[in-house]
């Protein structure tokens, strides 16, 4: 059974840091790309950020110089760094693993920026 579980999530204020962590099991996790997601209320589902089995990264415009993903692939975890946020940045925060067709979700945590 594949499960992903997100952790990390919370109130915060701009300006402020939170960490997100994804516990994966249940995969071959080096055979598989990882990726955040969020979602608001009304809104699709959108890409924050993501990365292969190595070190290639891509992040969404919104996010670029803010946010960091890594993994640890002897854990099988993978994690957001998030800096500077913003009251847009407030969002359910999904975990994501992806291999050719086949494609993995988390529960969701939620992030929320506001003073």
């Amino acid at each position: 059974q594949v499960q992903l579980v997100e952790s990390g999530g919370g109130l915060v204020q701009p300006g402020g840091s939170l960490r997100l962590s994804c516990a994966v099991s249940g995969i071959i996790f080096n055979d598989y790309g990882m990726g955040w997601y969020r979602q608001t209320p009304g809104k699709q589902r959108e890409f924050v950020a993501a990365m292969g089995s190595g070190e290639a990264r891509s992040y969404a415009d919104s996010v670029k110089g803010r946010f960091t993903i890594s993994r640890d692939n002897a854990k099988n975890m993978v994690y957001l760094q998030m800096n500077n946020l913003k009251p847009e940045d407030t969002a359910v925060y999904y975990c994501n693993a992806h291999r050719f067709v086949q494609n993995y979700w988390g529960q969701g945590t939620q992030v929320t920026v506001s003073s």
